[in-house]
């Protein structure tokens, strides 16, 4: 009964949903994500520190791995 019950409730939420994706805040947000995560990199907020490093580190990874393709035999 259990599994009936949970299989028409599944059932009933996927008919409501729609099939139309959420739409989120950041749709009709002209800043590109790592625009959003310079400014919060630089902001007062706790933590926000941390995403600055990790940019760093994204941007540190990624010029390594251009360097390494560059290089031609």
């Amino acid at each position: 009964m259990r599994a009936r019950s949970l299989t028409i409730t599944l059932a009933f939420l996927a008919a409501c949903s729609g099939g139309k994706a959420a739409k989120s805040a950041a749709d009709g947000d002209s800043l590109t994500e790592r625009q959003r995560d310079s400014i919060l990199a630089q902001s007062r907020i706790p933590g926000a520190t941390g995403v600055g490093r990790a940019m760093r580190a994204a941007d540190s990874a990624s010029a390594r791995v251009r360097a390494t393709d560059s290089v031609s035999p």
